[in-house]
């Protein structure tokens, strides 16, 4: 049975237009002290209806092309049932189908493994809302 269950919330401020926010190292910082070397899971939760997390390469245009699916797969427009906030914002509650709330990670000897160019992010089309929480959550 696990020793350790930790758990913070990270604020982010996302902006005012669509994005993909990397959290890798406010993971990293987290299991610094969460996880102080221990084996286990770190668990990331996003608590809105309007963003999700990936697990993608940043830096390298992966992050534009993501948002540019996303509009392709879920346009702002008119379409949907969902009508308030800004044109659109109906596929932003669609969002969470395709990108999930919350993944789980493996940490070893208290770090996160992730492969040579995967980054966690927190994916957010919610023009509305550039105000978000990210519970982190370390079980070990």
């Amino acid at each position: 049975m696990p020793d350790v269950f930790t758990t913070r919330v990270l604020n982010v401020v996302s902006g005012s237009s669509e994005s993909v926010v990397d959290l890798t190292r406010d993971c990293e910082a987290f299991l610094r002290e969460a996880a102080a070397g221990r084996d286990g899971l770190l668990n990331l939760f996003v608590p809105h209806a309007t963003a999700g997390i990936a697990v993608i390469e940043t830096g390298a245009g992966s992050d534009d092309d993501l948002l540019a699916a996303l509009h392709t797969l879920l346009p702002a427009d008119d379409r949907w049932q969902h009508r308030h906030g800004s044109p659109g914002h109906g596929r932003d509650h669609v969002l969470p189908a395709l990108v999930p709330p919350h993944a789980t990670f493996p940490v070893l000897g208290g770090r996160l493994e992730l492969g040579t160019w995967q980054s966690v992010c927190l994916v957010d089309t919610n023009v509305d809302n550039p105000h978000r929480q990210v519970r982190l959550s370390f079980l070990g």
